[in-house]
Parts: C-alpha cells; structure tokens; sequence
C-alpha cells in the first residue's frame, strides 16, 4: 500500500514565528522519522506530505495515496484538528484516526463533557466561562464547590495548564479566567478540581473492535510543577513525570471501562487516548478525550503505554493501520475519474 504521511512539523511554524507554547501539539522531525521507518518496515511505501497546505497542492495536481496516515493537529479554529480530515473526504483519500465530527466534539472539552454526561459517565460539574460577566452566574457557581480547576476549553499539551490553574475562591477564579480568555481568545472550562488519582488510558481499534489495552497513573516527580499534568511536565516529561501501569485489577479494570465507555460513546477511530482522575473517594472521573493522541515512540503517553504492556512500536502502527483498513474495505482505492471536472 502507499501511505501518506500528513504531519504538522514544528520546526516549520517555529521558523515562521511561531512560539514554543503555540507549537507545543506539532510534531518533531524524530517522529516523523520513526513513522516513516516503521511504516516502510510493515511493508508499505511511504510518502511525506507535510502540512494541509502542502497536503492541498498535492491534492490539487492528481497526488493520491491508498491511505493517509494523519497527525496533523492544525493551527487556527476550534475546528483545527479536523481540517485535514475533511479535506481528505472531499477528495475521498482514506485516512487513519477519527472523522471530523469526532475531532471538533473531542477538541470542545465541554462538548465532549456533555457526550459522555449523557452515556452516563461520571465527569466533574463543569460550566463554560466565555467572557467575565459568566461569572456573574454565581448560582452555577455555587453548584460547583471550590477549589475549582479552569483551563482553555480547546487546546491540547496542557497548554494554559499551570498551578495557578486550581483555584480555590472567587478571586482567583477571576484572575485566571482573564488571563485565559486575554491569552488563548477562547471560552476557559471551569470544573470541579478533583484531588486523587491521574490515570491515561490507550484504547485501540474501531466499533466492537475496539479495546482499551492498559492505564497508566500519571506521577508528578520532586521537579515537577506542583498539582497538576501541566504544559510544562508535559514538555519535560521525561524528568519532571512517573509513568506507572496501573498493577491494581479493580482500578485498571475501573479505568479501562470508563474510557472505552468514553471511546464508544464519542465516537472515536482506530486509537485514542483518554484521560481520568479519582475524586476525594476514588471515583473515577472522564476528564477528555485525544483521538489524535501523540505518536512519538518514547515521548508520547501512547507509545508509553503500549510499551508497558508488551505492544511494540511497529505492532502500534501495523494495529492502527489494520483497523483504518478495514474500516475502508474495497473503497480504500479512489478512483480519479469520480472527482468532478473543475477539480482536476
């Protein structure tokens, strides 16, 4: 099979201008590397296509693949992660990962919140604060006990996570709602802080197909930034973040239901990663969902995890690719001829 790889490079938008912080959900070149390498050692050709734009130009002159391996996270819009998809089914270029739909519900946290409110899956209370007169609605605000946890609503990597975003009266409440909404121009998700235990879970495959294959508890080490999975343990995971498989049965078992629960009920595609917490008595809680969970082979929760439990890297990708392959069946060949005439 041909497989293109559509990838954001984060080298490319820092040349551009672009901070550290704002492309913190890109891709290094050593991933896209060990894609390519690993892909090509399943058996398949392999064909670097970069970014939407470039993906677009090739689109545009005839450039076809029998599927397109897709990480790109976008740059602008709440729909941002969504955008190569859609672009792929216009031109009927299968592709791995979730469709549109899923991507812009999964990328709105509250959207996503309210999905699996409705599937009964516990998630802490929760309100959207989209400017500071919502915070004028203190009978929402006194549903929902201090301290309280307030992060942007669409964003990925921890971005705008920081101690500061626990917040226990209405003051700070205040203080960082503004510094969120002035920073990211974006509503801020305002939920309960929950003050147990961190858990992520990788789930694999598609519909009945799919399983959640382990849990791992997120442990912030001595040099870490205090209480919270934050931008920067993200980025400096490897000395500032223990990544432990969850060994207890009743807790992996709890942990894995939820979020294949989760998985289901949003919606999602050939893998994903789902993150929860434990409340004050060790309830399990759906915090979000990433249906475009990070891929580097040692520095992504995914790839952690599957190491953990015996997947391998290359078993990761071949995994992925069989289910977005079957999914497509016999239509994965798109036929030029079907595209209409101003297009070609």
């Amino acid at each position: 099979m041909k497989i293109g790889l559509a990838y954001d490079l984060r080298k490319d938008y820092l040349e551009m201008g672009y901070s550290e912080e704002e492309t913190a959900e890109f891709d290094s070149e050593a991933t896209i590397n060990a894609l390519d390498e690993t892909i090509s050692g399943l058996g398949h050709g392999v064909a670097r296509i970069g970014n939407i734009f470039e993906l677009t130009r090739r689109l545009t002159i005839g450039e076809r693949w029998d599927m397109v391996f897709n990480i790109c996270e976008g740059l602008h819009g709440r729909s941002r992660e969504a955008q190569v998809p859609a672009l792929l089914e216009a031109f009927s270029v299968p592709y791995t990962f979730s469709d549109p739909v899923t991507l812009c519900l999964c990328h709105d946290k509250a959207l996503a919140k309210r999905i699996v409110s409705a599937a009964d899956i516990p998630t802490p209370e929760f309100m959207e604060v989209s400017s500071l007169e919502d915070l004028e609605n203190w009978r929402t605000l006194q549903e929902i006990a201090f301290p309280l946890f307030a992060k942007p609503i669409s964003e990925g990597t921890g971005k705008g996570i920081t101690p500061l975003s626990i917040v226990r009266n209405r003051g700070e409440l205040e203080i960082q709602c503004e510094a969120l909404l002035r920073k990211f121009r974006q509503p801020v998700l305002v939920e309960t802080y929950l003050p147990g235990r961190e858990f992520t879970v990788g789930v694999l495959g598609t519909g009945e197909s799919a399983r959640a294959i382990g849990a791992l508890e997120v442990k912030l080490s001595d040099k870490a930034e205090p209480g919270v999975y934050s931008y920067i343990n993200k980025e400096e995971c490897e000395e500032r973040i223990v990544y432990d498989l969850v060994e207890e049965d009743d807790i992996a078992e709890e942990a894995m239901e939820t979020a294949l629960r989760a998985y289901l009920a949003l919606g999602c595609r050939d893998a994903g990663r789902v993150d929860l917490r434990t409340d004050q008595n060790g309830r399990i809680h759906f915090l979000e969902l990433n249906p475009l969970a990070g891929i580097n082979p040692v520095h992504s929760d995914l790839p952690i995890l599957c190491s953990k439990v015996g997947i391998s890297y290359r078993d990761l990708l071949s995994k992925i690719l069989d289910s977005a392959f079957k999914r497509q069946g016999k239509t994965a060949a798109f036929r030029f001829n079907e595209l209409p005439a101003f297009v070609s």
